[in-house]
């Protein structure tokens, strides 16, 4: 069994074969499918994956960092909304990106905040987006910390010190295509960090692993991220599927 901790199944990249990507990615050993919101735009296209897979889909509700415009506080309550009225599996994906635009940071950061403390009355884990914002999360994070704080550092891509100090806030980290790039530099340091530390995940369409790059990326393509953690770990290709299906697990629950 493996587990796509985190696919935008419902990107308009897939109207034209999304059945048969699901189906390539079925036959290809994954079996649970767990799937970020960005905002109330996709928020039907998910109800309708979640319809059509109730087995094999599992879905996350929040708003995504790059979706905090001028109408944040609108979008904000559409996830609240939401989150109380449906059952999720996490509140996801959240955090901060000062990637493209640094104009709505405070914004970012209260949406932030905000989702994780809705996490927490929920009981729920949070699924955190981070691009040019390690330090900006770590703030968020060390006043947030604590038994009810835990989730998954999705698509991490930081230093040896950065992933220690996101597992010591009781995140998982999420490795995907990143790791098979000859300058993705995770590669250099995974081994020294316990495997119970990971979940796997795609981030499909995005981060195509070597040696999709470049290309558009699909759940499928897992299988060449976890043959890059056998040439890390040394250990068999089953069991790093079992054991990070095992960690996927102990995060959302089922």
């Amino acid at each position: 069994m493996i587990t796509d901790t985190h696919t935008h199944l419902y990107s308009e990249q897939f109207d034209e074969d999304r059945k048969a990507m699901i189906q390539r990615a079925k036959d290809a050993g994954v079996s649970r499918f767990f799937i970020p919101a960005i905002d109330s735009s996709y928020t039907e296209k998910m109800f309708s994956l979640e319809k059509e897979y109730p087995k094999d889909v599992f879905l996350m509700m929040g708003l995504h960092p790059t979706s905090v415009k001028e109408n944040y506080l609108e979008e904000l309550n559409h996830v609240k909304n939401w989150v109380d009225k449906k059952d999720f599996y996490a509140i996801g994906e959240i955090g901060i990106d000062l990637y493209w635009d640094k104009t709505f940071l405070t914004q970012q950061q209260e949406a932030f905040r905000t989702q994780i403390q809705w996490a927490k009355e929920k009981k729920l884990p949070i699924v955190i987006h981070c691009r040019d914002a390690f330090d900006e999360i770590f703030e968020v994070l060390e006043t947030e910390k604590g038994e009810d704080l835990f989730g998954i550092f999705h698509c991490f891509t930081g230093t040896l010190a950065q992933a220690k100090q996101a597992i010591s806030y009781n995140m998982k980290l999420g490795i995907g295509g990143v790791v098979t790039f000859k300058n993705g530099k995770i590669d250099q340091f995974l081994n020294e960090i316990n495997l119970k530390h990971l979940v796997l995940e795609t981030d499909a369409p995005y981060l195509a692993p070597t040696p999709f790059r470049g290309k558009r990326n699909e759940t499928a393509y897992i299988t060449n991220v976890i043959d890059k953690l056998v040439d890390i770990y040394n250990l068999s290709f089953k069991e790093i599927s079992e054991i990070t299906t095992q960690n996927s697990k102990e995060v959302f629950g089922i």
